[in-house]
């Protein structure tokens, strides 16, 4: 549902922000500020026809966020989906005594035949490539006289690496959506290693059978393992435990290979889960495992009883709390067959895009390079073999190599291609918005214009009790960086309309944009605001400077002046 909402970008005007109210104001807190703001904007106090003409606008701007936050049902909508979720057609039916809670449900049935639509044209497609590359040449040369009869081909053991793709795959599905609970996944892949390939192709039949589960039936076929038919069944048991079962059989020219695997999963805390697996069939095991996550670390635990594997496995995985979402991990698995050893990392490189790399040193699989790219739901996997052997100079250029090469790309090619791309998109915003930002400028002016009257009795009032008076007040995006003194400072003057909303010395502002503010307007869109204040109360001087989206209540002592400063 909300997908379906931003893709019609919501005007979402903030009628909280306009009002200066909470977004939890009472009846009575929206009626007082309502009131204020139309003994300021009332037609009638006004005999200029222009300002008589700018206060009727803004009254009634005015006059329509306080007809939405005042009743309970449109204030429900508003909330939810903003300014467009009040135009949907179809609400006129829907009765008035309704709670908030079915009046969702009730965009939600409105919404629901255009949802159906727009199910015909999504396929969510997922795709792999894969790519294995043996680079052993460059640890485990050989150095045997017969290289100098095949010089020619090699180089000789003076001659460069030989590096090559001994195995690649390809594997692409896509869905598509039947009805609201119908889906049909096609899959397909095609793998080839040391020469030899082959590839399968399959179909699954997808049915949502109710809210706790849904039955899958899938054919396949195949130029190495024959025809396919499986069955998979998932259902939640109970809010904290679900089950999947999948029966499959294959049909070859040895006969039929049945397989069954059965899962049994459970929320053992409100971050932690436990699987317990059961698969029978030409490799029988067992396993169960412990799956924590939680915001800042992903832990997992395993043990495996089965034929031909039996291993422990632990792997830790530390979350940053970074913009690039930057993840570090480690692992060791153990088993009949050896010890393997795995670290890496994994980061966040553009809007849709996720690197990563880990090293593998195991015994006796040696040490392996494996380079991952996410690209929205395709995915590029590279493992790159480096030696049978555990050498130390393989392990040590597996690990540095990367971090130099991407430490390097990321400071000459993605970071000056993400700036610029940031910089594009915010003119293309600034373009597309400049038309509604010149209006609500306009609609700033005249509220100023408005406000001037009001404003001098205000002051007046102030320095007759040594209150609160808004000497200059500036909002906008402030340059104090001295690395970015080439950038200009965008701000405006508002000190009239801060000055307008003080009463009894005292001003409060609330936890919403700031540009939303009557006499307001957003200067910079798209960039950081802030709101930067110098005024005076008891003749003292005070000074604050606050984010856009920051509660803000004054006077206050910390903001006060020293003489010495």
């Amino acid at each position: 549902m909300a997908a379906a909402l931003e893709e019609d970008e919501i005007d979402n005007d903030d009628y909280y922000s306009l009002l200066n109210v909470r977004r939890e104001a009472t009846q009575d807190e929206l009626k007082a500020s309502y009131r204020r703001l139309c003994m300021l904007y009332h037609p009638d106090k006004h005999r200029d026809p222009e300002l008589k003409r700018q206060a009727e606008q803004l009254f009634n701007l005015v006059h329509q966020a306080y007809e939405v936050l005042s009743d309970p049902q449109s204030r429900a909508i508003y909330d939810v989906y903003g300014k467009r979720g009040l135009e949907v057609e179809g609400w006129e039916v829907v009765e008035r005594k309704r709670t908030p809670a079915e009046i969702r449900e009730e965009y939600e049935r409105l919404q629901r035949e255009r949802e159906e639509r727009r199910l015909q044209q999504r396929t969510n497609p997922k795709g792999t490539i894969s790519v294995g590359i043996d680079a052993t040449d460059l640890f485990d040369r050989y150095e045997e006289d017969y290289e100098e009869i095949s010089g020619s081909d090699s180089g000789g053991a003076g001659g460069l690496p030989h590096i090559e793709i001994n195995k690649m795959h390809i594997s692409q599905s896509i869905e598509a959506p039947l009805t609201t609970s119908d889906t049909a996944i096609l899959s397909g892949s095609l793998s080839t290693h040391n020469g030899n390939g082959g590839g399968n192709i399959n179909l699954a039949l997808r049915r949502v059978t109710s809210a706790k589960g849904w039955g899958e039936v899938e054919f396949g076929a195949g130029d190495t393992h024959g025809p396919l038919f499986g069955l998979k069944i998932f259902r939640n048991l109970t809010p904290r435990c679900f089950t999947t079962a999948h029966c499959g059989m294959q049909f070859s020219s040895r006969g039929i290979r049945p397989a069954l695997t059965t899962m049994l999963a459970r929320h053992l805390d409100k971050n932690t889960m436990g699987y317990l697996q059961w698969r029978w069939g030409t490799q029988s095991s067992m396993n169960t495992s412990i799956v924590r996550d939680t915001k800042s670390s992903h832990f997992t635990f395993a043990v495996q009883l089965g034929i031909p594997h039996t291993f422990i496995m632990m792997s830790y995985q530390y979350k940053f709390q970074d913009d690039d979402q930057t993840k570090i991990k480690g692992s060791v698995k153990s088993g009949f067959f050896g010890t393997v050893v795995e670290y890496g990392a994994e980061t966040k490189i553009s809007r849709h895009s996720v690197l990563g790399a880990t090293v593998s040193v195991g015994v006796p699989q040696g040490v392996s390079l494996k380079i991952k790219l996410n690209r929205a739901s395709q995915t590029y996997f590279f493992p790159i073999h480096l030696t049978d052997q555990l050498l130390p100079s393989a392990v040590f250029y597996a690990t540095v190599g990367p971090l130099v090469f991407y430490l390097a790309i990321q400071r000459l090619v993605i970071r000056p291609y993400v700036r610029a791309h940031q910089e594009q998109e915010l003119e293309k915003q600034r373009e597309s918005s400049a038309s509604d930002i010149a209006k609500k400028k306009q609609e700033a002016e005249a509220a100023v214009m408005l406000m001037q009257e009001s404003v001098r009795r205000i002051i007046e009032a102030e320095e007759s009790r040594m209150g609160l008076i808004i000497l200059n007040a500036w909002y906008g995006k402030f340059v104090t960086d001295n690395s970015r003194k080439h950038e200009r400072a965008r701000v405006i003057d508002v000190t009239v309309p801060l000055q307008c909303l003080v009463k009894d010395s005292k001003l409060i502002l609330t936890e919403a944009s700031k540009a939303g503010l009557p006499g307001f307007y957003d200067p910079c869109v798209g960039e950081e605001k802030s709101l930067k204040m110098l005024y005076q109360f008891r003749g003292v001087m005070h000074q604050v400077l606050c984010g856009d989206t920051e509660a803000l209540r004054i006077p206050k002592q910390s903001h006060r002046i020293d003489n010495d400063s």
